[in-house]
């Protein structure tokens, strides 16, 4: 059997002086932030995301992406924010069709303002419309074919098509010892 009564108003005493202590070290941490400059404000009423894509790559090594419009900063965890978007992009290699595709999402833009190149070791992706700016730069590990690429803009996601080059087959001879 209990016997002790339980003080319920101590208990809230100390959850209450508890709540306190945290909410003064909230006010200094946000007080300093401000008074130091380190705060910016974000603009405009645009939604803000960030985000990053683990996968293996064909290497074997784990590759991380980032994408979104804001960053984590080196001032303290806040973030800032970029004109830029930065799309989520998947890519993956058919080794049946010998192609290598990219996918990227890009809402709020028509096919018209979307600018694809492909270089040696970089695939970039491109938009600009109304405000909303994307860009997306893809390292490439492969020797890619740039006159099969085909490209298709559909409900906001650019997937892009392109064969990779045959790699030379090493012909040899066998030479007789004498």
């Amino acid at each position: 059997m209990w016997e002790e009564s339980i003080n319920f108003g101590k208990i809230f005493d100390d959850l209450n002086r508890e709540f306190s202590t945290a909410e003064e070290l909230l006010n200094r941490m946000f007080s300093k932030t401000f008074r130091e400059g380190e705060a910016q404000p974000l603009g405009s009423n645009l939604p803000y995301y960030y985000g990053y894509q683990i996968m293996v790559g064909p290497d074997g090594k784990p590759h991380v992406r980032e994408f979104g419009n804001v960053r984590p900063s080196m001032r303290g965890g806040l973030v800032e924010q970029s004109e830029i978007r930065k799309p989520l992009v998947d890519t993956n290699f058919n080794e049946k069709e010998n192609t290598y595709v990219i996918t990227a999402e890009m809402p709020g833009v028509t096919k018209e303002d979307i600018k694809l190149s492909v270089s040696q070791q970089t695939v970039t992706i491109r938009a600009d419309h109304a405000g909303k700016k994307y860009l997306a730069e893809i390292p490439i590990t492969v020797e890619l074919d740039e006159a099969s690429a085909k490209a298709t803009y559909t409900n906001g996601i650019v997937e892009l098509k392109i064969k990779t080059k045959e790699q030379p087959k090493i012909k040899s001879k066998e030479i007789k010892v004498e």
